[in-house]
């Protein structure tokens, strides 16, 4: 029996450990990075920027649409100055453990040589063999990403998918007919890219209207009738702390679309809970095809978020999850704070599990105590380990690298105190990481070429060396 355990040793042992990532933003057809901007100004490193003082909070042009060189260079640039306000934060840590692992960088990026890391980076953007030796390197066997950048199913070996489409219950900043506003423009059209969290009101026009309730259940119909059910794991939307998930009367919603031109936060309530009722019923007839995985904890700023999460939220989302027991949720929580009482949940509602460590909890200290206390409460099969969130793989790299060294330490010290093995540590690393996305969402292990690594596609060196 192991009694002490180097945090060294566990993480060398983790590293042989298969990893399932069970959300991201990869795109099928464009793996890997297109240049340093993709790198250097993932929209974690750009809030980090902009705290420092950058004059652009704003994340680059994002898909369907991809941003120009100039865009980026100009981006590169505009960020170069404040570089050095970041180098203490575990998004540059992100950042240095991407440039040296992959692309054998240790130079200090200078305006005088940041255009040749971009060439370097640039010279594989296209190499699918090179993204998914990246994948391999950290031994992740599959990832989930958004349906909507499947594109012709260029990725289908190494990715799943979630529908990120309608955002019924998610508030956007400044606006108060959004839940409404995401029915519609879904409504007669096909699975697409959802709505970015956007500022100032701006936002596409849409082919219909809602204007009565026989409208809003025709739309939720046509929504939960085009989901891609066999193709689609899971759903990716979000859960406001900002709304009051009281059930409505349909009276008080039909009063409230009359009022939608004066909307405020009373009639953002009502669309919001009744639309999002109406959608868990539905969804819930096709519980045993799809999971509602959803986020919770961060809210919408002018450019990106803040994590608050108010104990009326909580109470009613274990409401919301006891009134649909044939629906399994899924919950993102991007609030330390909030993470015990979810905790709580999950031990009581069996239709209830957590996922990995989103937006605000995915830095170092918060992983932690994450982890310890998931682990503490939360049995292995109603926890998945990981997701990256990552946009390129790159940053599913970088992110696979932080947390394993995060989930050693917290192992470590576990079996330190006698409650784990060094072997019994492990089998729950497997569990959570490997075996329980596949039982929870259904994932699907890639199986790795036999002999490890593939010859020709330059793969790097062996990570986390030291």
């Amino acid at each position: 029996m192991n009694t002490i355990c180097p945090t060294d040793a566990l993480e060398d042992a983790l590293a042989e450990v298969p990893v399932l990532d069970v959300h991201t933003h990869l795109c099928g057809a464009r793996l890997a990075a297109r240049g340093l901007h993709d790198v250097l100004l993932y929209h974690m490193v750009v809030s980090d920027l902009y705290s420092a003082g950058c004059p652009s909070g704003a994340r680059l042009t994002q898909f369907p649409n991809w941003p120009t060189k100039e865009e980026a260079h100009r981006r590169i640039q505009e960020a170069l100055p404040y570089l050095r306000y970041i180098q203490n934060t575990s998004g540059w840590w992100g950042v240095r453990i991407v440039l040296r692992d992959l692309y054998q960088w240790k130079e200090t990026i200078t305006p005088d040589n940041w255009r040749r890391l971009d060439d370097l980076i640039r010279e594989r953007d296209d190499d699918g063999a090179w993204a998914r030796s990246i994948l391999r390197r950290v031994n992740i066997r599959r990832t989930c990403a958004e349906y909507c950048r499947r594109g012709q199913g260029e990725g289908d070996d190494v990715l799943q998918y979630s529908l990120e489409w309608g955002m019924f219950m998610r508030s956007q900043w400044g606006e108060y007919d959004t839940a409404v506003y995401d029915l519609e423009r879904t409504w007669g059209r096909p699975p697409e890219a959802p709505v970015a969290i956007l500022g100032g009101g701006a936002r596409p026009a849409t082919d219909r209207t809602i204007k009565t309730l026989d409208d809003m259940r025709a739309a939720i119909g046509h929504y939960v009738d085009s989901i891609p059910y066999g193709q689609v794991i899971s759903t990716a939307t979000g859960v406001s702390t900002d709304i009051d998930y009281r059930l409505p009367s349909d009276t008080e919603m039909a009063d409230a679309l009359r009022r939608r031109a004066h909307a405020g936060p009373g009639e953002r309530d009502i669309y919001a809970a009744y639309i999002g009722e109406a959608f868990l019923a539905a969804l819930e007839q096709r519980g045993a095809d799809i999971v509602f995985q959803f986020s919770l904890g961060a809210e919408p700023l002018p450019f990106e978020t803040a994590s608050r999460i108010s104990q009326q939220t909580l109470a009613q989302l274990a409401e919301m999850v006891g009134r649909h027991p044939r629906l399994r949720f899924q919950c993102f929580v991007a609030s330390r704070h909030a993470h015990q009482t979810l905790c709580t949940m999950c031990r009581e509602l069996p239709n209830f599990s957590l996922a990995g460590f989103w937006w605000h909890n995915f830095f170092p200290g918060a992983i932690r105590h994450v982890l310890t206390e998931r682990l503490d409460m939360v049995p292995v099969n109603k926890q998945a380990g990981f997701f990256s969130d990552a946009y390129v793989v790159e940053w599913s790299y970088a992110k696979a690298i932080l947390m394993r060294k995060q989930m050693a330490a917290v192992l470590a010290e576990k079996v330190a105190q006698g409650q784990y093995t060094f072997d019994e540590a492990l089998a729950v690393a497997r569990a959570i990481l490997y075996e329980t996305p596949q039982e929870l969402l259904g994932m699907v292990p890639r199986e790795e070429p036999s002999g490890g690594t593939k010859a020709g596609t330059d793969s790097p060196p062996k990570p986390g060396s030291r």
